[in-house]
């Protein structure tokens, strides 16, 4: 497959032939254009956690491009090695930031990972945890459920000794789910239907409450609607609303996607604001347009903001001093899906006290990238190495990220390295200020929240 890029494509696109799909079908095939507009300079090769981690060209964006367009052009077919490049990419879209001719490459890996689930037989560990997954994270109560046994694993002691019998490392990726889990506490209180704005009105946000956030870190979400409503914003939580589809999208489950981003966009409607404090869900909610291809979906995209946008331009206040060393780890999807990089950082220098310190390779993946973790543990493992490693040598207390996988991800990979850093949302930092006190590890949040 490699001497793929030693033959040129043919001068004139085949593609171009109404009703040429090569290996793909007519559900959704990977855009033409998009692939056509990759002019194969290298930009993104340094830029591609693949490609750093593996060195293979087929790895990194401009080898997996042109495997797309081999397929779409019928050269190759969806074999073995063009799936297993594919699953390799963590769909980071740091290619995207770096891509001086704006290749949609994460567009064109949706549809290209549809293609290959509803084509291409897949072994049974993985259709497994592709139903865990899309069977329970994004729905409530089914998580809420499993976090409830998840509880009961953890307290009645039988984690410990499933920790020390080592017993799951013989299923690597059964172990790096367990690994994840983190000390869950009581089931948390749903945030009000309704938060009224403080002072001078800025407005309504409808908060997107998703899954993982809402009952791994409701912390977060307190947090984000209090800021919001000190700031002047009236922050609605609408019942009807679910989880945003972003790991239907990463897993090649279009269909579902769009059922989920149907209930979303009749139930977000009406508001100035759709604010999200996750990174996945903010650039899942801006990609409604796209997959659903309507005014109302469109609406939503365009009214959707990351929380640390509105906190950055409107600060709520007084803020008290906080003296911590901070670093700040750049999501994927909000640095590179979404082009926010500014606002978590003005957000931080706001707090006075608090020292930012930068974050080499900041916005490289960390390994996490919805599902990845589970699906690749040694390249995520890898990505996790290296991100812990500029961590220790940044010296910080905390690090700051936005999003819960990475939240996640970096909590387990620091305790189990056993480095003091501690891992918090933005805006749990900005509250801690304006309630003049840090919290101990484990210590729940301020009764103003």
């Amino acid at each position: 497959m490699a001497d793929l890029l030693t033959t040129p494509p043919p001068a004139a696109a085949p593609r171009a032939t109404p009703g040429f799909l090569g290996a793909f079908d007519a559900q959704e095939p990977p855009d033409w254009e998009g692939i056509v507009d990759c002019v194969h300079c290298g930009i993104c090769l340094p830029q591609c956690p693949t490609y750093q981690v593996l060195g293979q060209e087929m790895d990194s964006p401009r080898g997996r491009v042109y495997l797309i367009r081999a397929a779409a052009e019928g050269r190759i077919g969806l074999t073995a090695n063009f799936v297993t490049h594919m699953d390799r990419c963590l769909g980071c879209r740091a290619c995207e930031s770096a891509c001086p001719s704006g290749v949609p490459f994460g567009r064109l890996l949706e549809a290209v990972r549809g293609q290959i689930e509803r084509k291409v037989p897949r072994p049974f560990g993985r259709r497994l945890i592709g139903r865990l997954v899309l069977g329970t994270f994004p729905d409530r109560r089914r998580l809420g459920r499993a976090l409830g046994l998840l509880r009961l694993y953890q307290r009645s002691g039988l984690q410990g000794l499933i920790r020390a019998s080592r017993v799951l490392r013989a299923v690597p990726r059964l172990d790096a789910m367990e690994r994840l889990l983190p000390a869950l506490g009581t089931m948390p209180v749903a945030l009000p239907a309704r938060l009224e704005g403080e002072g001078a009105s800025r407005g309504t946000v409808a908060l997107l409450a998703g899954c993982v956030q809402a009952l791994l870190f409701p912390e977060v979400h307190r947090a984000t609607a209090w800021l919001l409503a000190r700031a002047g914003y009236t922050v609605l939580v609408p019942p009807a609303q679910g989880c945003c589809g972003a790991l239907h999208l990463h897993w090649g489950d279009r269909e579902g996607a769009r059922r989920l981003a149907r209930a979303n966009v009749a139930a977000l409607a009406g508001a100035d604001f759709v604010v999200t404090n996750a990174a996945g869900c903010g650039a899942a909610l801006r990609e409604y347009g796209h997959l659903l291809g309507d005014g109302a979906a469109a609406d939503v995209a365009a009214r959707a903001r990351d929380v640390s946008e509105l906190l950055a331009e409107h600060l709520p206040g007084p803020r008290q001093p906080l003296p911590l060393a901070v670093t700040y780890h750049e999501p994927c999807h909000l640095a590179h899906g979404q082009r926010v990089r500014e606002a978590p950082r003005a957000l931080l220098r706001a707090i006075p006290g608090l020292r930012l310190v930068e974050l080499r390779d900041a916005d490289v993946c960390c390994g996490s990238a919805g599902v990845y973790n589970l699906l690749e543990p040694a390249i995520a493992g890898e990505l996790l190495a290296r991100k812990l490693e500029r961590i220790a040598q940044s010296g910080a207390d905390i690090v700051a990220t936005g999003n819960p996988g990475c939240l996640l991800q970096l909590r387990m990979g620091l305790g189990a390295r056993g480095l003091p850093v501690r891992v918090h949302h933005p805006v749990e930092l900005l509250a801690w200020s304006l309630e003049g006190r840090v919290p101990s590890a484990g210590e729940p949040p301020a009764s103003g929240r």
